[in-house]
Formats: structure tokens, sequence, C-alpha cells
């Protein structure tokens, strides 16, 4: 399994994923569509705030997807990566490929000093894949503000 950025002819077989992604037990509610379509373009325009990544295989047939935001903290002393969402189609679940992503993730960033992420809490299987990988458990809530 590799990861490699998305690229504009990617549209459509990301898209799909997001979907199915955002109407799956993983997730907590739906997204709009019209989101998932910004965010694409944004990968496209810019790696500032975020990047996104198929995850393929030897031959390049997809396995999944991988988005990232990135930020610079003061807790931690530098820039935090978020792993914002990590998708790995059904048939390629329990087979490795989210562990091998993320170990690719945290070397794509080399100087990143914090990873994140989160998890729904019936998603059992991420959680242990997460904290077999030594993520810890934050002991806080998270509060947000959508504003649209």
């Amino acid at each position: 399994m590799h990861l490699r950025r998305v690229k504009a002819s990617d549209r459509e077989v990301y898209l799909k994923m997001v979907h199915d992604f955002y109407h799956s037990p993983a997730v907590l509610h739906p997204v709009p569509d019209e989101h998932f379509e910004r965010t694409f373009e944004e990968i496209l325009r810019s790696d500032v705030y975020s990047d996104g990544f198929l995850l393929e295989d030897e031959d390049g047939r997809c396995m999944g997807y991988a988005v990232t935001a990135k930020g610079f903290s003061q807790e931690c002393g530098g820039q935090f990566v978020w792993v914002d969402e990590l998708y790995v189609l059904p048939d390629h679940q329990g087979k490795g490929v989210g562990t091998e992503a993320l170990r690719q993730l945290q070397a794509y960033y080399p100087d990143c000093k914090r990873f994140r992420l989160e998890v729904e809490p019936d998603n059992k299987d991420a959680a242990r894949l997460y904290q077999r990988l030594g993520f810890e458990v934050l002991p806080y809530r998270q509060y947000v503000m959508d504003k649209f």
C-alpha cells in the first residue's frame, strides 16, 4: 500500500468514497456533499490547510483515502496534523491498510510534533488500531461552533 496525493482526475472516485464514508456507521452524522466538493477543490488549490491522499495497492487500485488538516499548536510546540479522515474501503479493512496509511502519513510530515484524529465511540476497530499505534485518548471534551 502506498499514499499518493489526490489529483484532479481522482474527483469521481474521491467524492464517491467520501460520500460512502459519511453514510457509514463510522461517522455520527452525514455532511452535505457540497462540503466534499469544497474540500476536494482546496486540496487541489493548495497544501497550506489540507492534503488529500488516495491509498493504493501495488497495481494502482484504490483502497481508500485520507484527508489531513494542518496547524500550529503552542501546546505541542510546533506543527500538528489532524488526520481528519481515514477511510479504507470495506474489502480492504482488517488487512493492515489503515496501519500502513498512518505510518506513511507520519513519514510524509517529518517535522510534525503531534498527530490528532477522532473516532466515533462505536467504531471500536478503529479505536483499537489507533491505540495500538500509540495514539492516546485525550481526557477532555472538544467543542465546536459551526458557522455555515
